[in-house]
């Protein structure tokens, strides 16, 4: 089998040959994988355990027996729902992972893949899906009728949870860096778009739409007080990330006084991966491709998404 490994410490990509010792998992034939943050983050050197020689990617759709599947990324959540065990692990670090021909994974991992969606959609699914998923829902809370703020509106998570917080009837609004991201975002039913980089985004919110019920947030950093601003007395911050670092300068006076909940969420459960994808066959919502790129051209991919050029996922197709 052939993969995009993970050739040195210092991030050098090269397409080799692996070997993956059998450990009773299901060989899926990959037709189409996906990028994510994480894989960059993992190309730089900032997960731990990380070791020349893994093949990098955790979304991936293809065949199995001549059906055509899905794969779960999150691995060993445990019984708990309420949070990941102390061994979850995700697709692509420690194990091998979808930037190649071919991935071993346990059955209990494989979906069939959603009727509506292309491969190249089905792709671009599984770990944003679940991740907005359960920030919207399981921790969130969210309801129709909620008014929802995606912080970041961009990339993979954020569209997708702003596509399913639409498909229930709630008011999206949202904040973004770029003028033309902020037309593609109104153009999918996005009410209101800010600009993150103005310093008095918070108040005009405040002051247009009375703030928001529910806060997604992949952020951090010190623009996390204005979130805090714009949350409704009783609201919901759920935050899945942390791409502008520590969250620094918070009143806890605005946390207690609002009577606001500060949710952290990662990936999901089985369960939680399940009714993802009930809810996108239901819903018949098709994930936003910024690009499909050839497999042989990943590096491209991989400076696009440092760029933060892309609207929606850029996908990677392995017939290419």
């Amino acid at each position: 089998m052939k993969g995009w490994q993970l050739l040195d410490e210092k991030g050098e990509l090269g397409f080799r040959d692996f070997v993956v010792s059998d450990q009773g998992g299901t060989t899926v034939s990959i037709q189409a994988s996906a990028l994510n943050h994480r894989d960059v983050w993992i190309q730089k050197g900032l997960y731990p355990g990380v070791k020349p020689g893994i093949i990098l990617g955790s979304d991936g759709a293809g065949i199995l027996n001549g059906k055509d599947v899905i794969i779960n990324p999150g691995f060993s959540w445990g019984d708990n729902e309420r949070c990941q065990s102390g061994v979850f692990q995700i697709l692509g670090v420690p194990g091998h992972g979808t930037f190649a021909d071919s991935c071993n994974v346990s059955k209990e991992y494989i979906y069939p893949k959603p009727d509506h969606l292309t491969v190249f959609q089905a792709a671009a699914l599984p770990l944003a899906g679940v991740t907005a998923y359960r920030s919207l829902f399981s921790r969130g809370q969210t309801t129709s009728g909620d008014t929802v703020l995606i912080n970041g509106l961009g990339g993979g998570v954020a569209l997708l949870a702003t596509q399913m917080a639409l498909a229930i009837g709630c008011n999206v609004i949202g904040t973004t860096g770029s003028e033309w991201k902020e037309e593609k975002a109104l153009q999918l039913g996005v009410s209101k778009i800010y600009n993150y980089r103005d310093v008095d985004w918070a108040k005009k919110c405040l002051k247009e739409v009375g703030g928001a019920d529910v806060i997604i947030d992949s952020a951090g950093g010190k623009g996390f007080n204005n979130l805090l601003k714009v949350a409704r007395p009783g609201g919901r911050i759920v935050t899945y990330g942390g791409t502008t670092g520590k969250i620094t300068e918070i009143s806890p006076q605005i946390i207690f006084w609002k009577q606001l909940s500060v949710l952290g969420s990662t990936m999901g459960s089985n369960q939680d991966f399940n009714d993802m994808l009930d809810f996108i066959s239901n819903y018949k919502i098709e994930p936003i491709i910024d690009e499909i790129i050839p497999l042989s051209e990943i590096i491209r991919g991989f400076r696009k998404m440092e760029e933060g050029t892309q609207f929606g996922k850029l996908v990677f197709d392995h017939s290419a």
